[in-house]
């Protein structure tokens, strides 16, 4: 029903200075996982095997590691650390990974356009890999994808935000359609504080259908010169062509050292309640 995932990787990753100085953020380790990795890994638990990447200058790391390192494998092969290369050799025999590069850094809509000709004229999802998320029962993205296979529109995950952290996102507007599913009338990025039309903010996992490009290719940029996916997804919330629902699980806004620290500690008490280190 939907065969591929887009990752934008192409940001500087600039609140991690200086070790993404010559590191992309999206390697930075979660315990000893990669966070893109947990994204393809989420990306492949709901059903998805063409995995694409928007990357930059300075992204080779992520091409590198869903590849096959022999002289490394060569080294561990026959010893205790061969069982920690089982998630990603499993990830790089299942899944399909393409690439291009998004040259000048101009917003996330333009980084989801760069990303057409991996894509093609079909629907895909969008994970962005620094918002790090666990589903309950299914994914975050599975969550999103029976959606989208109900009522073949976009879909964005959210969440809700306290009031005085509203105006570091893109909240929606929009009317409750069924328990936690809403009918997007208007999407605002960043408003102002005690501008916001709801506390209802969107994260990190879309589901895009393919007309999404053709509405970025007529947006104009904002004031900063980025094309925000937001703008573009007013236009099909206009035609009632967005839903938006609030996941059930729990997401870590890895981009932050705060939330990076608070997911660390997170996946380390999972490890430890199963006894596995």
């Amino acid at each position: 029903m939907l065969n591929k995932c887009l990752f934008p990787v192409a940001g500087y990753g600039t609140r991690f200075l200086p070790a993404t100085k010559s590191m992309p953020k999206e390697m930075l380790p979660i315990l000893d996982k990669p966070l893109v990795q947990y994204g393809v890994e989420e990306a492949l638990s709901a059903g998805i095997r063409g995995i694409g990447f928007v990357t930059g200058r300075g992204k080779r790391a992520i091409e590198d590691h869903f590849d096959v390192s022999y002289e490394l494998e060569d080294q561990v092969r026959g010893t205790n650390k061969e069982s920690a290369l089982v998630g990603i050799r499993e990830l790089i025999e299942q899944c399909t990974f393409s690439y291009t590069r998004q040259i000048h850094m101009q917003g996330l809509g333009h980084a989801i356009l760069c990303g057409r000709s991996l894509i093609g004229n079909e629907p895909f999802a969008v994970v962005l890999a620094d918002d790090l998320c666990f589903g309950e029962g299914a994914s975050v993205l599975g969550q999103l994808l029976e959606i989208f296979a109900e009522h073949r529109l976009s879909v964005v995950a959210i969440e809700e935000v306290p009031d005085e952290r509203v105006h570091q996102y893109g909240v929606i507007a929009g009317e409750e359609v069924s328990k936690d599913l809403y009918r997007v009338s208007d999407m605002i990025e960043k408003p102002e504080q005690g501008t916001a039309p709801s506390n209802l903010a969107i994260i990190g996992r879309y589901i895009l259908t393919p007309d999404i490009f053709e509405i970025l290719q007529q947006t104009a940029p904002d004031t900063r010169g980025e094309i925000q996916i937001t703008d573009a997804l007013v236009q099909q919330a206009k035609q009632g062509k967005v839903l938006a629902y609030r996941f059930k699980g729990q997401r870590f806004d890895c981009g932050s050292l705060a939330g990076y620290v608070d997911a660390t500690n997170f996946c380390y008490e999972e490890l430890r309640s199963k006894g596995e280190k």
